[in-house]
């Protein structure tokens, strides 16, 4: 795509206001500001107890353009799916109710919130921000940081799996479901708008990579983003009206010689410096058969 072309899907005006308290290189901040360009600001936002917490800043004052609502970790897509209920009743249109929200209050704490408001098919947008763990508190392993990590609670590397919450929420049945990348602001933001003409439960979730966090530089959010996609431990898919499909550059990926080797993400990353060979072979291998079943989802859509 082309400047001209880039122009005409990122707007221009700014809902994130600068001077804000986020970390240098933070991708909440990052994918929030395009988030909100993709909605041109017609949006109410409920933020559980997150980064963004933070980044919104302490009332009266907010880092954002837009009325937000901060609320308790369990509670945002309940909460939510009653704001988007009264706007219906005072007869409100045109304005989005999204939720946006980290890992740790998607996956762990507002997992029974989320799955209440898929199965209801609340009329909201659930984003949630995938930073692989619970970094405001700090750096504490959620269900959603993957096999091998370090973290705060997981010092010799997290044994399990990372949960494969996307599918889990497709499951629900629900009209739009979408992975995305801080990576790639193009893909994410022409799936918000996609996602905000269906009427009903709609859930993009965001791969998120954190300086902080991961331990890598603060410049290098965009180059660890975009590796996750090119070695394909991060995919990039839809799930429109229960049909698969591949996107971006996801697609060129389904050759295995096209994706390169996981360690070209994993070394710049300190979180999976402790990592042996043998790891790195079984995240490679876990890979692998992920693409494997992809493809037979590709088939059977």
């Amino acid at each position: 795509m082309g400047m001209k072309g880039i122009l005409r899907v990122v707007p221009k005006e700014e809902y994130l206001l600068p001077g804000n308290p986020s970390c240098p290189g933070c991708p909440a901040s990052l994918g929030l500001r395009y988030l909100l360009k993709a909605l041109g600001g017609k949006a109410i936002l409920v933020i559980p107890a997150s980064c963004t917490s933070i980044i919104v800043g302490p009332y009266p004052f907010s880092s954002l353009r837009v009325p937000v609502l901060n609320i308790a970790f369990a509670a945002a897509a309940s909460t939510a799916a009653g704001i988007s209920e009264a706007l219906k009743v005072k007869g409100k249109e045109g304005i989005q109710v999204v939720v946006w929200a980290g890992d740790g209050g998607t996956a762990d704490i507002g997992l029974q919130a989320l799955s209440g408001a898929a199965e209801r098919n609340s009329d909201i947008l659930y984003v949630c921000y995938d930073n692989e763990a619970y970094m405001n508190t700090g750096i504490q392993r959620s269900s959603l940081t993957p096999y091998g990590a370090w973290t705060t609670t997981t010092p010799k590397g997290k044994v399990e799996e990372k949960k494969n919450l996307p599918m889990i929420v497709a499951e629900h049945k629900v009209p739009y479901v979408a992975t995305a990348s801080v990576g790639y602001p193009i893909d994410l933001i022409l799936k918000v708008r996609k996602a905000i003409k269906y009427r009903g439960f709609k859930y993009i979730h965001l791969h998120a990579p954190c300086p902080y966090g991961w331990r890598f530089p603060a410049n290098k959010t965009v180059e660890v983003a975009k590796l996750a996609v090119k070695t394909g431990i991060w995919v990039l898919y839809e799930i429109e009206n229960g049909k698969f499909r591949l996107t971006s550059l996801s697609s060129s990926l389904i050759d295995p010689s096209k994706r390169l080797p996981v360690n070209k993400y994993l070394k710049l990353q300190g979180r999976f410096k402790h990592l042996s060979e043998e790891d790195i072979s079984r995240i490679q291998e876990r890979v692998n058969t992920m693409w494997d079943e992809l493809m037979r989802l590709v088939k059977e859509s």
